[in-house]
């Protein structure tokens, strides 16, 4: 099995794919006003978001995209104008993140882990 892709709701359909353009990703799908498809750069991946008449209550999606030069591409970002809730830093579990927002408050998390994203130190060994 392999994870094709993640959908995720907008209330501003144009406004969401300027934004997510700016991010990196490739639109490859725009069947507007309802729905648009981005390829990530690496790997096999999309990203789709579709319009929404009301956005989802609570806690909500966060978005992770691995970066393997994430504190030049944080820098890149923020000379295009994107803000920034809190800038990359290490964390406990052996990642360096920096977190953001999109247009509809989607939480984003560009980020580096390297080997440690799928063999952390505290992996469960297979077959158990």
């Amino acid at each position: 099995m392999d994870l094709n892709q993640i959908t995720i709701p907008t209330i501003n359909l144009k406004i969401s794919v300027e934004f997510y353009k700016t991010l990196g990703l490739e639109l490859i799908v725009l069947a507007e006003p309802r729905y648009a498809r981005f390829e990530c750069p690496n790997g096999n991946s999309t990203f789709s978001i579709h319009t929404v008449d009301e956005l989802p209550s609570g806690n909500g999606v966060i978005l992770y995209f691995e970066n393997t030069d994430l504190d030049k591409k944080v820098a890149e970002l923020k000379q295009k104008g994107v803000q920034f809730e809190e800038d990359p830093k290490d964390q406990s579990w052996l990642w360096r993140e920096a977190l953001l927002k999109d247009p509809d408050g989607n939480i984003i998390k560009l980020y580096h882990a390297g080997d440690n994203r799928k063999n952390p130190p505290w992996r469960i060994p297979s077959g158990t």
